[in-house]
């Protein structure tokens, strides 16, 4: 195997394509833009500035200085060519706007459910302390429980003898 086309222990060079090549991501960055100024009332506006400036033009200007005779072709052209940019870019960026809310939706999803079980957990725990304290002794119930052990006491206590009183 004659030179490096050959050997396997190496990778092979990246043919250079004659295509020219892009960053999907930088050109989705860019036809938002376009498509969010495209529906701005901004680019109506210039929009209409453009179009009345070459009826102007090529109605009042001198013969030989117009560029577009009646019926301005080359107007409904230039029309038709920004209207056929501007569908597909309009288009793209709907989808990345649909794929962003994808995205952001099953995220919101995700997070409900993480809250949906952490509210069980603690519901369960909450309960689980109502059944504790219901056991727990508290201080009133103990003493009234010591209430009731000395007056027991004193009841099994024999009474005192006169004798054992006058010591």
């Amino acid at each position: 195997m004659d030179g490096d086309g050959g050997r396997l222990d190496r990778p092979r060079e990246r043919r250079r394509s004659p295509l020219p090549r892009w960053d999907p991501e930088a050109f989705g960055r860019a036809s938002e833009l376009i498509a969010r100024f495209l529906g701005t009332g901004r680019f109506i506006a210039w929009m209409t500035v453009f179009v009345v400036a070459w009826l102007a033009w090529n109605t009042l200007a001198p013969r030989p200085l117009r560029f577009d005779p009646f019926p301005f072709i080359f107007l409904t052209l230039m029309l038709s060519l920004q209207a056929s940019y501007s569908a597909p870019l309009i288009l793209l960026s709907q989808y990345r706007q649909a794929d962003r809310d994808r995205v952001t939706l099953e995220q919101d999803r995700a997070r409900d459910e993480r809250a949906i079980a952490d509210t069980e957990f603690l519901t369960r725990e909450i309960a689980s302390l109502r059944t504790g304290l219901g056991e727990v002794a508290t201080r009133d119930w103990i003493r009234s429980e010591f209430e009731d052990l000395v007056r027991e006491l004193d009841e099994r206590r024999p009474a005192p003898s006169h004798e054992e009183h006058d010591r």
